[in-house]
Order: structure tokens, then C-alpha cells, then sequence
């Protein structure tokens, strides 16, 4: 994860894969390493299989649509 990034607080570009692997890790942490995986593996077929970045990536998309890509790819 990073820190509060105050130049983009607010705009919805912030990249979210740090949120979303931490919650992943959580869930093996927990026992579930199924769904952990999952998330892990949709992070890495977005990141290979799509176009949609947020701005840090080179993209132009926004937190939202990054998110709904990796959800779509779960």
C-alpha cells in the first residue's frame, strides 16, 4: 500500500491493486486460500489481458473501473 497521496486524494485515480492484493493476502491469512488466489490471479489476468490502467500504469482509467475489471475477471 502507500501512503495518502494528497496530489490525488479525491480525483478516483488512486491505483487500487494495493488494497485489493492486501485483502487477498487477508483471506489466506484467514484460511482461505482459494479465494485468495482468485483475487491474486485476476489481478495478474487484468494486468496481462487488459488495456484499463489507472494513470501510475500509463492509463486512464479511474479506482472504479480498474476495480470492476479485476471483479469482472474473479
Amino acid at each position: 500500500m502507500h501512503g495518502s497521496a494528497p496530489d490525488i486524494a479525491g480525483r478516483g485515480i488512486a491505483n487500487p491493486i494495493g488494497a485489493v492484493w492486501a485483502g487477498a493476502m487477508m483471506l489466506d491469512h484467514l484460511g482461505h486460500p482459494g479465494p485468495a488466489g482468485s483475487v491474486v490471479d485476476a489481478i495478474a489476468q487484468v494486468l496481462a489481458q487488459s488495456e484499463v490502467r489507472t494513470p501510475d500504469l500509463g492509463g486512464h482509467a479511474g479506482t472504479a473501473e480498474f476495480t470492476r475489471e479485476i471483479l469482472s475477471a474473479i
